[in-house]
């Protein structure tokens, strides 16, 4: 299996080995489906510099093109949704710029090869706005961030509403963690803050209530309305 090591010194502290191209494509084509479907949501815990998360979003917006190439506002909706799908967390300061950077670099360079000077720059400042809440420096086994004010992970959930608005919600990612463990038994009464619901296959289900939500924003305005 092809690997990328930056520095033996990062692999000894750190564990960084940065998984190569080929094996990326072969791990994602075992959920090529979901890869290629613009709203489903995809957290690496230790993304390194994305090279997971830049193939999925190219997959995606590949679908989005196909889809919406004829219409910008619909492209843009579609393109920020598929971006929003994308979360990370890495250790590694360095690293979770460089995430970012890279997927803000494929959505614009996308977006300017359709639209060239009909791009706007407050669907760019959306994107870049998103990849600071959903690319995060953090530890995924400690649960919380690793910079000086240190806190627990907090991801942000993008919900499309009729069609140019986004609603958000902010969940703590033990929360999130807790809900994708499917408890098998739980009460009513022994976590107050969620709710718990039987799915359609009897199974118990526990809905995470956010730590905070935010009024419906059109999606070309997000960076302005969260600043």
């Amino acid at each position: 299996m092809e690997k990328q090591v930056v520095s033996k010194q990062r692999v000894a502290d750190h564990g960084e080995v940065l998984t190569g191209k080929r094996e990326v494509n072969a791990m994602l084509d075992l959920v090529k489906q979901e890869t290629e479907r613009i709203d489903s949501r995809f957290l690496e815990p230790a993304c390194g510099t994305g090279n997971f998360l830049t193939e999925i979003l190219e997959r995606k917006l590949r679908v989005v093109e196909t889809r919406y190439k004829k219409s910008q506002l619909e492209y843009e909706r579609n393109a920020v949704l598929a971006m929003s799908s994308i979360y990370g967390i890495d250790i590694l300061e360095d690293n979770v710029k460089q995430c970012r950077y890279r997927l803000c670099e494929i959505f614009e360079w996308n977006y300017a090869r359709l639209f060239k000077n009909k791009t706007k720059n407050r669907c760019q400042e959306t994107v870049r706005f998103i990849l600071e809440r959903n690319i995060l420096w953090g530890d995924a086994l400690s649960l919380k961030t690793v910079d000086d004010n240190s806190r627990p992970i907090v991801f942000s959930k993008w919900s499309p509403v009729n069609g140019s608005m986004l609603k958000r919600h902010d969940f703590s990612f033990k929360t999130l963690l807790m809900c994708a463990e499917k408890p098998k038994q739980m009460s009513l009464f022994n976590e107050p803050e969620q709710l718990n619901l039987f799915s359609d296959l009897g199974d118990y289900v526990l809905l995470p209530k956010p730590v905070k939500e935010y009024p419906l924003t059109h999606f070309l305005e997000v960076a302005n309305a969260y600043e």
